[in-house]
């Protein structure tokens, strides 16, 4: 194409965290501009929002029906090409399908919605208007988690055994929800994050950095979900022991009360033949262990094609030694939707590096994931069959 993808957003205004970090990651490579925003419900946060962003006036909303209404009967070359929506998980759910409705493609914070029957809903209305929508799903953007999967694809550790994921927090030992905490305040709240609050909020990221490496499903789970901090509404800490489709066992962790630690997630895949492990701590390198040969150290960069994966050098943006950390990964998740959606604009297929973000169906999962969790955790069985 030979403009930017025009971009609107819904949330993310000057009081918000995650709404920087995804203009941020959504300019990194020059693809998209942000034309408009229905930045908050607050209507002075939504202009003054607006107006330090360097948004026409016109252009800053103060509802996400208004905005979608009127950039929806703007002239093809002036209309938003798709929508982010970065509001907390109970308001997810009513923008994404104005804006499907409405033609416009989506960008979408995860958990998707706030319960799975909406993201069912969301995954219908992909399919009838053949759309894209795109989940933040940050941690598989790192290019040394795409090289992890490409191996274990490949069958470099041969038929996988057992998975391990861990995603210990610190940040939430205290009931910091009641002390002016915003960020605790929302994810805390069934009302406004859902059923679930450690496994909805990081749960589902080990979740799906389990899966996505692994290229397995889960299909049962075995749950122990509890709240540590007293006076919490929601989960703050929970362990989880899972079966895959092709027989492999997996454990996953995920605490927000695990003191001290900052945003710990760690992965460890072991085959037949050997195992891969990442940190997110340190996130440019691979550990390989082989089972009958020392450990490799892999290293991130773009000047390794040919000895890292297609996969991976896609995500690089630098040669190795210049680290590159949570913003870049958010970044090849927009760079790898904005490169699919304008191929899609031009009639051309994009290709499978392009292709390679989470999609409604790894949200529909993620939901499901929370659901199954807690009924686990209620339930006086041992395993739970995992629905979808």
């Amino acid at each position: 194409m030979n403009r930017k993808l025009r971009m609107g957003m819904v949330g993310g205004g000057k009081d918000a965290f995650i709404g920087a970090i995804h203009r941020i990651a959504a300019n990194m490579d020059g693809l998209i501009e942000l034309c408009c925003g229905a930045l908050s419900i607050n209507p002075d946060i939504a202009k003054e929002s607006g107006e330090m962003l360097f948004l026409p006036p016109e252009r800053t909303y103060l509802t996400y029906e208004e905005m979608m209404e009127k950039e929806s009967r703007m002239p093809a070359d002036k209309r938003i090409d798709f929508v982010t929506i970065v509001t907390p998980n109970f308001a997810h759910f009513a923008p994404a399908m104005a804006a499907l409705e409405h033609g416009f493609h989506v960008m979408i914070e995860k958990p998707m919605t706030f319960t799975l029957d909406e993201a069912k809903q969301l995954q219908q209305k992909v399919k009838e208007t053949g759309l894209l929508l795109g989940l933040t799903h940050t941690y598989s953007g790192y290019p040394m988690v795409k090289q992890a999967k490409a191996m274990v694809k490949d069958g470099a550790l041969g038929k996988i055994r057992k998975v391990w994921v861990e995603y210990p927090q610190g940040w939430l030992s205290q009931l910091s929800e009641r002390e002016g905490n915003k960020q605790a305040a929302w994810r805390t709240d069934p009302k406004r994050s859902g059923k679930s609050g450690c496994m909805g909020d990081i749960g589902t990221h080990a979740a799906h950095l389990a899966e996505y490496v692994s290229g397995l499903e889960i299909t049962h789970l075995c749950a122990d979900l509890s709240i540590m901090v007293e006076g919490r509404a929601l989960d703050d800490d929970g362990n989880v022991l899972l079966k895959f489709n092709n027989g492999a066992k997996g454990v996953l962790m995920a605490s927000q009360v695990a003191a001290g630690e900052e945003n710990a997630l760690k992965l460890r895949i072991y085959g037949e033949k050997g195992g891969l492990e990442w940190a997110q701590h340190e996130p440019n390198t691979l550990l390989v262990k082989w089972l009958d040969q020392p450990m490799q150290v892999l290293r991130a960069g773009g000047n390794y094609k040919g000895r890292l994966s297609d996969y991976a050098t896609h995500n690089c943006r630098t040669p190795g030694g210049h680290p590159e950390g949570y913003l870049e990964a958010f970044g090849n998740i927009y760079r790898n939707f904005a490169l699919s959606l304008s191929a899609k604009l031009e009639g051309r297929t994009a290709t499978e590096q392009m292709q390679d973000f989470p999609t409604v169906d790894e949200g529909v999962r993620g939901m499901a994931f929370i659901d199954n969790v807690v009924a686990s955790s209620a339930s006086a069985e041992k395993w739970t069959e995992y629905r979808v």
